[in-house]
């Protein structure tokens, strides 16, 4: 199972040398990869009183491809994720390109996780429509794929035309891992058992090359990892060849509560699990450090290969 960090996108200053102290940190330490979530606004919480989500205006975010692309120089042992990139709310033959250079940059580390969003200020500022995202979706995880694979193609659907065209470079990876968020939300939402949330688990267990959810690896957990690999088979696919991956905050409890969840993401399956200290009243590179540098020190010694001292 390998283990990343999440980039504190919050807690960290818009500064390219704090940026590169945590990154190249975390290099050091010998995590695998570095995984990077997105806005592209925020709103002003001045205005809407009723705002609950966790980020506005104030809320400081790089842009995935920048961010990660400035990584891949400069600590060029870890592999680049994104969790997620709002896929709909952008151009599908921009991300095709965008990826695929970064993917050539990085040496093939490059693993693109999409999803739908909530963040319906975005899309409206994007120009995007909020409420037919879904289906827009479907049909720009089958044009990423063909525009990665193919010099050129031609494509007639709803949302993309293209005419005997394609991108150059092509990506090292043909094609690029392409991991699916959400479907599986946490135990106790009255949705996670909806008509909705459903065909979000069937998508993603008929086309990802690998799955974020939004779970615990609990009871709850366990019924959803039923229901996914029970889709798999439907679809004809094995579900250990799809890739699960967890996530841990580094928030109360401690060594011992972090190594039982740990432990429990082991046993139901995950391929990857990712470290989260944003939002913890963490601030600047050196205290984010800190706390990821005691989640390593109960780590056993083989369970970063490229640990460093």
């Amino acid at each position: 199972m390998k283990i990343g960090i999440m980039f504190p996108q919050t807690d960290i200053r818009a500064d390219s040398g704090e940026i590169k102290e945590f990154v190249q940190a975390i290099e050091r330490m010998g995590f695998n990869h570095v995984l990077a979530i997105e806005h592209v606004m925020g709103v002003n919480r001045a205005s809407r009183p009723e705002w609950s989500a966790p980020y506005d205006s104030n809320s400081n975010f790089n842009e995935p491809f920048v961010f990660l692309s400035y990584v891949a120089g400069i600590a060029p042992a870890l592999e680049l994720a994104t969790g997620i990139l709002i896929l709909p709310q952008r151009q599908t033959v921009l991300v095709a390109k965008q990826s695929a250079c970064l993917d050539v940059m990085c040496n093939g580390r490059l693993r693109l996780g999409v999803g739908t969003g909530w963040n319906t200020v975005e899309y409206e500022a994007l120009g995007m429509d909020f409420a037919k995202r879904a289906n827009r979706f479907e049909e720009q995880i089958d044009l990423l794929r063909a525009l990665w694979t193919k010099p050129t193609l031609s494509w007639n659907r709803p949302h993309h035309t293209i005419t005997d065209a394609g991108i150059s470079p092509l990506p090292l990876q043909r094609p690029i891992p392409l991991w699916l968020g959400g479907g599986g939300l946490p135990a106790g939402s009255p949705l996670w058992y909806s008509p909705a949330n459903d065909k979000v688990i069937r998508r993603i267990a008929r086309v990802a090359d690998g799955w974020i959810p939004n779970w615990d690896p609990d009871e709850h957990g366990h019924a959803m990892m039923e229901k996914f690999r029970e889709y798999c088979r439907e679809f004809g696919r094995d579900p250990r060849d799809i890739g699960l991956e967890g996530r841990i905050t580094l928030n109360q409890g401690g060594e011992r509560q972090w190594m039982e969840s740990l432990e429990a993401w082991r046993n139901i399956g995950a391929t990857h699990v990712t470290l989260n200290t944003m939002l913890l009243n963490l601030h600047g590179a050196e205290q984010h450090l800190r706390r990821i540098e005691e989640f390593r020190r109960a780590l056993p010694a083989d369970a970063l290969p490229n640990r460093g001292g």
